[in-house]
């Protein structure tokens, strides 16, 4: 069986966010080579979950060419991976979830403030930070979207989970009670935030084992 690696970037995220720079390199160092899709489909501005996995559907169609993906994805993109292998179980062989951004929906209110939540509906758009750094307009259908998939996608893939204990975008008991409740998740908790950016070397040693 062959295989083909990919890094899911987050919400805000680009297939040149910092992680995917720093693991791409290492990854040709070990003679594989990492996609890194763009997720923000159609546009930053008008992403909805629905659309970004169709950006991994083409992905499929483009790169697959018949191997099983193994996906490294954070944040957004971790609940994305997910929900791509849980809707397509026969073309992902292992999943590595770094923060995943599981119930997002869920939590939104809270990182945001109840107040600008409301507005994002009543506006139909909110300004987020986009890949570059610039403000734009998030229509509000992300949220309507994502209303319509499961906030804990079931995969039956094994999947390792890299959480940080400093995470304040993602708590970490949303991972531990995902583990908990699925014989094939595993979970690593590091010393470290959302961004895991001190643990870049931990991440492709993981998966360099979980990989195997």
């Amino acid at each position: 069986m062959s295989y083909r690696y990919a890094y899911l970037h987050g919400f805000g995220g680009s297939p040149k966010s910092t992680k995917a720079g720093l693991l791409a390199p290492k990854f040709a160092d070990a003679g594989l080579t990492l996609f890194r899709p763009d997720l923000n489909v159609p546009s930053f501005e008008q992403l909805t979950y629905s659309s970004a996995l169709t950006g991994l559907d083409a992905l499929d169609a483009r790169e697959g060419d018949g191997a099983k993906w193994r996906f490294i994805a954070s944040s957004l993109g971790g609940y994305l991976g997910a929900r791509w292998a849980q809707l397509n179980p026969d073309r992902v062989d292992r999943l590595l979830l770094l923060c995943p951004g599981f119930d997002m929906m869920g939590r939104w209110p809270e990182l945001m403030g109840e107040e600008a939540f409301v507005l994002w509906e009543r506006n139909g758009a909110f300004f987020f930070v986009d890949p570059t750094g610039e403000p734009r307009p998030v229509s509000w259908n992300l949220v309507v979207d994502a209303r319509t998939h499961p906030a804990f996608p079931d995969v039956t893939c094994e999947t390792l989970i890299i959480h940080g204990l400093q995470d304040d975008t993602v708590p970490i008991e949303s991972s531990r009670t995902y583990a908990a409740a699925r014989a094939n998740v595993q979970l690593t908790e590091v010393d470290d935030d959302h961004q895991l950016g001190g643990s870049v070397d931990r991440i492709f040693d993981e998966a360099m084992r979980f990989f195997d």
